[in-house]
Order: structure tokens, then sequence, then C-alpha cells
């Protein structure tokens, strides 16, 4: 009877030995399984946007020249130091055009006397028209010839018309030294070279160092001003919606995948020469100094919106196909696109709300495959 008794525990234990291999060699195979970052697709406001290349671009780079030869006494270039709009970078030797300059407002203040006096001719004509006067008595009282009279009188208008072209010239001579004043302190305000605008240096040429000999229109540094451009390229299948005011948003290869809102500044009217791509100007909303010019990234301007039943992220797509996990199972569907964004579409048809859409590792999984599924972050 004993033994009778023993058998039906042996078979129990036997049983929930196998019941526990089992279970454990699920877990084991549940747990070696792929992971699937999914998402769920759901309903929200689709954006219609245009896609494009953007570049960030210095809004201009200036040459900087020395207009004036001569040889430099200071100087503060370097190669990256940041200047505003009115520093003095370069300071070139004065002393000769001071030296000019003080020999012409010496030449200006004689020249002033000279005008004030007037033509020397001017004693000699009061003198003959006192002559003239007596004259004219005596012909009246006989005793002067009038043809003489009227010689000293052509004499007198000769000189009245002499003493018209000296004064002229006097001043003449003023105005042409006090032209070659302004132009000679043009000179001399030339061989200070300041900043044309906020900026960063970022060339300086080997010939802009304290002590070295320039000549007139020598090249010296460039500068690479401070304000930014950033220049967005669309193709011209999507150029025409394009407006003034659009929202957009801006990724930047160097800051990778974190979204900047922009705006649409401006819209120029013609295509680049070299891409045949229309040029579009950027708000974008990131501190100035994130702008570094040659910066690239892309942009999606927004042309439409709407509410849509199904959104899920555009990286879940593969052609017109997404990957989705049903039952820990992967499976292809077809789907048909609406509204597409930089970051999320619009399925159309192919998708349900609440539907598990793979989005990473998509060329990982296969139609039937197993998988563990995680939600993305």
């Amino acid at each position: 009877m004993a033994e009778n008794r023993k058998k039906p525990r042996w078979g129990v234990r036997l049983v929930v030995a196998v019941a526990v291999l089992a279970g454990g060699g699920y877990a084991i195979l549940f747990a070696i399984r792929p992971v699937a970052i999914v998402a769920a697709a759901h309903r929200g406001r689709a954006i219609d946007s245009v896609p494009g290349s953007v570049e960030v671009q210095a809004e201009f780079v200036s040459e900087i020249k020395s207009e004036v030869g001569g040889r430099i006494i200071s100087s503060i270039l370097d190669p990256g130091l940041k200047v505003k709009k009115g520093d003095v970078l370069v300071q070139i030797d004065t002393g000769d055009a001071d030296l000019e300059i003080d020999r012409i407002k010496n030449e200006i203040e004689a020249a002033r006397k000279k005008v004030d006096l007037g033509s020397p001719a001017r004693a000699e004509a009061a003198n003959m028209e006192d002559t003239i006067a007596n004259h004219d008595h005596m012909v009246k009282a006989g005793s002067y010839s009038a043809g003489d009279l009227e010689k000293e009188r052509r004499l007198l208008q000769q000189a009245r018309k002499r003493i018209e072209l000296d004064e002229v010239n006097l001043k003449l001579d003023l105005e042409t030294d006090e032209n070659e004043l302004r132009t000679k302190e043009r000179e001399r305000a030339k061989m200070t070279i300041v900043a044309p605008v906020d900026g960063v240096i970022s060339v300086v040429e080997l010939n802009a160092r304290t002590g070295d000999l320039i000549g007139r229109d020598t090249a010296i540094a460039t500068l690479i001003s401070s304000s930014r451009t950033v220049e967005a390229r669309i193709s011209e299948e999507n150029f025409a919606g394009i407006r003034v005011g659009q929202d957009a948003s801006v990724t930047f290869l160097g800051y990778g995948q974190k979204l900047f809102k922009a705006k649409v500044m401006k819209v120029l009217p013609t295509a680049n020469a070299e891409t045949q791509r229309y040029l579009v100007h950027l708000g974008v909303d990131v501190p100035l100094e994130m702008l570094v010019p040659g910066l690239t990234g892309e942009v999606a301007i927004m042309i439409g919106s709407r509410d849509a039943a199904t959104i899920i992220p555009r990286r879940a797509l593969r052609g017109n196909e997404v990957l989705v996990v049903n039952d820990d199972t992967v499976e292809v569907r077809k789907i048909r696109l609406g509204y597409v964004s930089m970051n999320d579409v619009e399925v159309l048809e192919g998708l349900r709300e609440g539907d598990q859409v793979v989005v990473e590792d998509l060329d990982q999984f296969r139609p039937g495959s197993h998988v563990r599924v995680r939600p993305v972050k």
C-alpha cells in the first residue's frame, strides 16, 4: 500500500518539474528576443511642410585694407579677436601727414588775409577815380580834353575788371587750400583703421604687425561679422507655397536632433545659379554664438496643418511601409501618407490609432520575427 501511495507523488513532481522547465525555457526564449523600440499611432495635428537644406553664413566677410601707405605704430590684430564697430585695429604713423596739415593751415591763414585785403589794384583804381572826377570838372570848364578823359575812364574800367579777377583768384586759392586740408585730414583719418562692424578677426596677414611698412590698398586682415544669415535652399517644386512669416523647424548637424523654432524672414525671387535651388532666409530662435558660419542642417517650413486621426514618427517609415508589432510579432503594413513634417507624418490608410510601429533599427527586423516591445522615450 505504501508503494502505491508514493507513485502519484512522483508523478505530480514530474509534472511540476516539466512545467517549471517549460516556463523557464519560455522565459529564456523571451528574454533573448530582440527589443523593438515602438511608438503608438495617435491622433493629433498633422503638419504639411516643405523640406530644405540650411547653411549658416556670416552676413558678410570684410577684407580690411589700408587705404594709405605708412608704417604701423600699433596693432591689436590677432586671429580670434572679437571686436566692436569702431574699435581701433591698426594705427599708422601720422607724423608726415601732421606736418602737411600744419603747412596747409598756415597757407590758409595767409590766403584768408589776402582775401580780406583784396586786390592790390584797388588803391590804383581809387586814385584813378579821383583823377577822373577832377578831369571831369576841368572838361566842363573847358580846360581839359574830353578825349583824354574818355581814355582814362576806359583804363578805370579795365582796372576794375582786373580787381574782380584778382579777388576771384584769391578766393579760389583759399578754397583750394581748404580742399587740400580736408583731403589731407581724410588721409590722416584713414591712418587709423577701425572695425567696420562687430565681428571676429579670422585672418591676419604677415605685414600687419607693429613696425611693418604697408602700402596703399594693402589687405591686412579678414573680419567675419557677428551677424548671421541662416540660408535655406528649397527645390523648385516646393518653392511656390513659401511665404514670409511662415513657421519652420530647423535642425543643425552639429546639435544632433534638437529642433529649433524658426520663421521665414525673406524669400528671394531667383534661384541659385549653381544649385538651381531657391533661397529663403530664416530667423532662428537660437543663441547667436551657436550659429557658427558653415554650420549645416535641415529645415521644414510649415505651409499647412489639419487634424489627423493617425500620426506616427517619420523615422518609422520604410518607403511606403512600416513595421507593426502585433502580439509580439512583427508584420509589414503598407500605408498611404498624408501631410509630412520634419518629425511626424500623417497616415491616411493602413494604420489605426494605437498601432505600435517600430521606430529604431528597422533593418534588424523581418516579418514574423518575435520581439519584446519597449516604448520610445
